[in-house]
């Protein structure tokens, strides 16, 4: 639909046309979920529906960078628990606290971060003390 709507000629009437002209020439037939219902009309209503359904597809996320790097905090935590020698956790524990060191020196927007540079020896004694229990 590239054309402009003729002055003069009501709105609805124009766009009925349009709709009416492509029906004819066949532009709805074969379209994907056609004859299924609409998902997502039992939620209600999100004005950011779209943008949220395009970072799900695309695997990004929305939340603010503290809260994203907490929650990578607390993956790191699990992952050094189930790492399979003292040599990965430390990896693991330095990689996340050097992270945690950049957003402390210098905070992005958003909510603060709430957590602080994890004690690697610490963890390590508790990884140790896991791993002659299991």
């Amino acid at each position: 639909m590239t054309e402009r709507k003729p002055p003069g000629v009501d709105f609805e009437t124009w766009v009925d046309r349009q709709i009416r002209e492509a029906q004819d020439r066949g532009v709805f037939d074969g379209l994907t979920g056609a004859g299924k219902p609409l998902s997502g009309l039992d939620k209600p209503y999100d004005e950011l529906w779209w943008v949220k359904g395009k970072m799900r597809r695309e695997n990004l996320s929305y939340l603010p960078p503290t809260l994203a790097l907490r929650k990578e905090a607390e993956e790191a935590l699990v992952a050094a628990q189930r790492a399979p020698s003292e040599g990965r956790v430390r990896r693991i524990v330095a990689e996340i606290n050097e992270k945690i060191g950049a957003v402390l020196a210098k905070p992005p927007p958003g909510p603060p971060l709430g957590i602080r540079p994890f004690d690697v020896e610490e963890i390590v004694a508790d990884w140790r003390v896991r791993g002659r229990a299991g």
